[in-house]
């Protein structure tokens, strides 16, 4: 049963889940996420699923204690919930409508709302893994939500950073790093009148792009109605640029950085925004997260961004010119 283990080197928590190894791997029929399969509508857009291999459960079973002293477990308590795109098993994120891809967005801040009144989660983490070269199981569109009991060391870092920001400067962080980036100009991809993205000057990643909300916006509970359009806009055109950048399907790691659920005093100096971690530093060559990166994370970078986001901001270009009709899923440029 899924247990959470404490590491106390990294203060971090582990999540225990050998019902993982069940799983299928991509299957090559009886889609569980495709209309037929008995699992879920005979048509739907988007469609909340709860994961069939959790790693978090809302009645967990308790786990046994350790035998050391030293070591700490505790109950895997959360939720896990798979968000379906697009009942179209050859859909993907890149190849929705304009309308398709804002009810995902919508879908996001309606989990987080519900998912946020639960006293037992800590934070609300949304992602998507995209392509065989991230390790996606299942080829059918969709994006993940765990909601954890606890707050993930990175989050925590990019926390400690902002607040240490906000105190020196009286500024919020991530606010200033959009600024630079749109100051220099040379690493920006898109942006409309409430969203900007970029390639930071500081990403590991050849085509790690944000998005970050212009407006000083911590998390999905605090958009309108008018930030979720916005945020569908520029992550459509982001999206289908990648695919448009090697004409093919861009893989790719895609998290939401949101403030955790019980840290309101943070909410002046935390900024909601979106990274993406593809893992492909050529058409056809992966970067690989290899010894100095897992295990010191000592991070680096195999191109100059300057030069891998003027490529990237010239495929979203490129895939702009043919935007789908709606109800058609499009093609890759």
């Amino acid at each position: 049963m899924p247990e959470l283990r404490y590491n106390p080197v990294l203060r971090d928590w582990t999540m225990v889940a050998s019902n993982r190894q069940a799983r299928p791997d991509m299957p090559s029929q009886g889609c569980p996420f495709c209309p037929g399969s008995g699992k879920v509508p005979a048509q739907y857009d988007v469609y909340v699923y709860d994961n069939d291999y959790p790693v978090l459960s809302p009645d967990p079973v308790p786990p046994p204690p350790p035998a050391a002293a030293l070591y700490r477990v505790a109950p895997a308590v959360g939720k896990c919930e798979v968000i379906l795109y697009s009942s179209d098993h050859q859909a993907a994120l890149s190849r929705l409508t304009l309308a398709q891809t804002e009810a995902v967005v919508r879908t996001w801040r309606e989990r987080s709302l519900a998912l946020g009144a639960d006293p037992h989660h800590e934070y609300l983490l949304i992602f998507e893994n995209r392509g065989r070269e991230v390790g996606a199981t299942i080829a059918h569109p969709h994006g993940q939500l765990y909601a954890l009991p606890f707050v993930p060391r990175k989050i925590r870092t990019e926390l400690e950073a902002a607040e240490a920001h906000h105190w020196a400067t009286g500024r919020c962080l991530l606010c200033d790093v959009s600024a630079a980036e749109l100051a220099d100009g040379r690493r920006v991809l898109a942006e409309n009148a409430r969203f900007l993205a970029y390639i930071p000057y500081f990403t590991d990643f050849p085509y790690g792009a944000w998005i970050s909300s212009r407006a000083h916006v911590p998390d999905l509970q605090h958009f309108t109605p008018d930030d979720v359009t916005a945020l569908a806009e520029i992550l459509h055109q982001v999206v289908r640029g990648m695919d448009a950048l090697y004409d093919k399907e861009f893989p790719y790691m895609m998290v939401l950085h949101q403030l955790p659920l019980h840290r309101p005093d943070a909410a002046r100096y935390y900024h909601f925004h979106l990274e993406f971690y593809p893992p492909l530093r050529d058409k056809n060559k992966i970067k690989f997260l290899a010894s100095a990166e897992t295990g010191a994370e000592a991070a680096a970078n195999p191109a100059a961004v300057e030069e891998t986001a003027a490529r990237l901001r010239a495929a979203i270009e490129r895939a702009a010119r043919r935007v789908p009709a709606l109800g058609d899923p499009g093609r890759i440029p």
